[in-house]
């Protein structure tokens, strides 16, 4: 007796109904994580913040530097604020001094403070008298040898002075008073004080 070949459909619990579909596919899709969103130039404008006061620093070193570095007096020279003196012991008069001073790239000392003579007094001796950038050319127009205007508020002179309209020129001399000018003749033979600018290399 042949044996008979019993054929059978079987379905399982989870097959799709749709033949040839993958059983993920029913899943819901993948909802895709929403980018991440940066200030507007919010790294951009901390970098360029950043540089800017770097910068800023830079300069303000840099500004710093030269002067205090790189500003200079030859030698043999003293230096205040922005300029250099020089103590010539040569005796000569006003006109010599100031060739002297011309032949150096100078002139006469050219006062513009108190500040500034009490710096360059100390370095006088007080038994002498030195030339400075003053003269009259007459009718007591005082002028400074650089063209600065004549200040009258800004002068030092010793009490009584200047005295005699026959004395147009000036020296910085030491009395009971302290250190102040006096009007001489410009042919008198004494020493002098030179000053220049600050060479800034």
């Amino acid at each position: 007796m042949a044996s008979e070949i019993t054929y059978a459909e079987v379905k399982f619990k989870n097959e799709s109904n749709s033949p040839g579909t993958d059983s993920n596919s029913a899943a819901a899709p993948k909802v895709k994580p929403a980018p991440h969103l940066s200030k507007p130039g919010g790294p951009s404008l901390l970098f360029t913040s950043l540089m800017a006061l770097f910068l800023l620093l830079a300069i303000s070193f840099l500004v710093a530097f030269i002067y205090k570095v790189w500003s200079c007096c030859p030698k043999d020279w003293k230096a205040f604020s922005s300029h250099c003196y020089f103590i010539s012991n040569d005796l000569a008069n006003w006109n010599q001094s100031e060739e002297k001073c011309s032949s150096m790239g100078a002139h006469l000392m050219v006062v513009h403070s108190k500040e500034e003579q009490d710096f360059i007094t100390k370095f006088l001796s007080d038994r002498d008298a030195y030339f400075i950038g003053l003269l009259d050319p007459g009718q007591r127009q005082w002028r400074w040898v650089d063209q600065t205007p004549y200040n009258e508020s800004a002068t030092f002179w010793h009490p009584g002075e200047p005295n005699n309209d026959k004395e147009q020129c000036v020296i910085v001399n030491h009395r009971l008073s302290g250190w102040g000018w006096n009007d001489i003749p410009c042919s008198d033979t004494q020493k002098s004080v030179c000053q220049m600018k600050k060479i800034y290399l």
